[in-house]
């Protein structure tokens, strides 16, 4: 806006534009917008041969004639289907020279085309100036004839409330399949593969559109596309993944499998209704890259040791609990696969099934037909498992159901949302589960968040003095604070962060004799944590600052991650 007031004042100055003249173009610009050279000339206060003079000089860039540049072929980069971009655009490539590509445009304020021309190109594109009506018929030239840009232009630039009619509809699927669309969907995805992210956010706002990408659990803002392509984004999107672009008044899923990189990528597409358009995020589940080994994910021996030794087990229930992302199918996938051989059946039901694991059934929910934990997992015991998995215990009529299985000779793996291993317990008996019939069934309670883990390549050690001391939450259990400690610093390898992917920390709650006799008693949470403590269970806090010591982390993530506890 400033570089266009930049230019306004200079063509007052010249006298080409009068000031009640440009307070009209102003006023009619907020009121419709629209690019305020072109208003300019399309009211009449200016003519276009005025106008390219001064944005010449204002922008410090050619001014040339097509008519004496001959029509060249374009490079193979430039399909027949790229016409009607140009022409809303009123820009048309010129020629190429090395890595740039020369364009003829009118109006050299439309950055968002121009990006958009560079990444259908993957040239870098240098704009000269060109009369309009020059530019059209070179479109013509090269292109042939095309439809007038003003439709097009209206499906893409606004948004769209409720139900979409079919002459929107079409216009979206067009603007969805251009090459331009293609090539930033495309190069987005790459970026966050190769970025290690696990989710990408398309969010729309009043004046902007957001791209976020989660890495390592931590949101990074990247930059966006232009954002009069959010619709035709959005629609690339939903077609791929088969959703119903016509719907935006409705949340909707679905799932893509595609090659990015040489690699083979599952996304996980979600998107809601939002009060400035529809809201993307795209998880990305790189085929083949789950822990398979229970060994990489950060246990400490002796809590593995104990682990190994519930998941050998025969029959009884096993929970893993935290918050959402903090790796709790990660950690049960790769029980699963430490105990998967062809003499036992297991049986897993999910929402959603994030990874196919071989030699493993594993079912969705699907609530919209009644397809439910409940309902799942009564099927499931009828087809004589050895092994059962649950994906998470939502309601108090799948808790019964998983205990029962657990006390019928079944080894049953689940999920729990509550901040330790202590809280799982206590939530299962506020469901409504019997306290005997838990106390028989349970084997014990896994906890567990993920920390990010320091960048080996750029960690810097410094004193533990140095770390803000009068955080009352530094102070360690038995005192013994580390005299050095590690601190994120940042490089390319990680990306300026300091930090390259992630490591669980982990607390281990058995239900032993004494456990279960104060479960009959219903204790609470704080009474249950306190008798494991006395029989040696290391808490979330302090297996990460055992890591902290041991340079696998910072005090900063440790205390991010477990400030619930304190």
């Amino acid at each position: 806006m400033e570089s266009y007031l930049n230019l306004a004042e200079r063509l007052v100055e010249r006298r080409l534009l009068s000031d009640d003249e440009l307070e009209r173009v102003l006023k009619l610009q907020h009121e419709q917008p629209a690019s305020l050279t072109r208003l300019m000339v399309e009211l009449g206060f200016l003519s276009e041969d005025d106008l390219l003079p001064v944005l010449r000089d204002h922008f410090n860039i050619p001014l040339v004639s097509l008519r004496d540049i001959p029509a060249v072929p374009l490079p193979i980069e430039f399909s027949a289907n790229l016409g009607e971009f140009l022409k809303t655009a009123r820009m048309v490539p010129v020629k190429v020279e090395g890595r740039d590509l020369i364009v003829a445009t009118s109006d050299p304020f439309d950055i968002a085309r121009l990006h958009a021309l560079e990444v259908a190109s993957g040239l870098r594109a240098t704009p000269v100036l060109a009369k309009e009506k020059e530019i059209s018929a070179r479109i013509e030239a090269l292109f042939g004839s095309t439809t007038t840009s003003d439709n097009t232009q209206g499906a893409v630039g606004r948004e769209i409330e409720g139900a979409v009619d079919e002459e929107d509809v079409a216009h979206l699927r067009d603007m969805a399949s251009e090459v331009p669309v293609i090539r930033l969907v495309n190069q987005m995805l790459v970026r966050a593969l190769e970025s290690r992210a696990s989710d990408v956010h398309i969010e729309p706002f009043e004046n902007q559109l957001k791209v976020r990408y989660r890495i390592d659990g931590i949101l990074h803002e990247v930059e966006p596309p232009p954002r009069q392509l959010k619709a035709a984004v959005v629609s690339r999107l939903k077609i791929l993944a088969q959703l119903n672009i016509a719907e935006r008044r409705l949340p909707q899923d679905g799932r893509i499998k595609i090659r990015l990189a040489g690699k083979d990528v599952d996304l996980r597409i979600a998107t809601v209704p939002t009060l400035y358009g529809e809201s993307v995020v795209i998880r990305l589940l790189e085929r083949g890259q789950i822990f398979t080994q229970l060994e990489t994910i950060g246990f400490p021996s002796d809590i593995l040791e104990h682990f190994n030794g519930m998941i050998l087990k025969p029959h009884g229930m096993i929970l893993v609990t935290g918050p959402t992302g903090s790796g709790k199918t990660t950690t049960l996938y790769g029980a699963l696969q430490k105990i998967n051989d062809p003499g036992k059946k297991i049986i897993t039901i999910e929402d959603p099934v994030e990874y196919q694991l071989s030699g493993v059934n594993q079912i969705q929910v699907k609530p919209q037909i009644g397809l439910t934990f409940a309902n799942g997992l009564r099927s499931i015991v009828r087809q004589d498992p050895d092994v059962i998995m649950v994906g998470e215990i939502r309601d108090a009529e799948t808790a019964e159901i998983a205990v029962q299985a657990a006390l019928t000779g079944h080894l049953v793996f689940s999920t729990l949302h509550t901040n330790d291993a202590a809280g799982a317990i206590s939530r299962l008996l506020e469901m409504g589960v019997q306290d005997y019939l838990l106390s028989s069934s349970l084997l014990g309670v896994l906890a567990q968040r993920l920390v990010r883990r320091l960048c080996k390549s750029c960690r810097k050690e410094v004193s533990f003095s140095n770390i803000d001391s009068n955080e009352p939450e530094l102070s360690l259990p038995d005192g013994n604070l580390p005299q050095q400690v590690w601190e994120a610093v940042g490089c390319n390898i990680c990306s300026g962060t300091g930090y390259l992917g992630r490591v669980g920390i982990f607390e281990l709650l058995p239900v032993t004799s004494e456990i279960c006799k104060i479960i009959v008693q219903r204790a609470d949470a704080g009474t249950i944590r306190s008798l494991a403590v006395q029989q040696g269970m290391r808490l979330l806090r302090d297996d990460g600052w055992d890591k902290v010591r041991n340079g696998v982390t910072t005090v900063a993530e440790v205390l991010r991650v477990t400030r619930e506890e304190a």
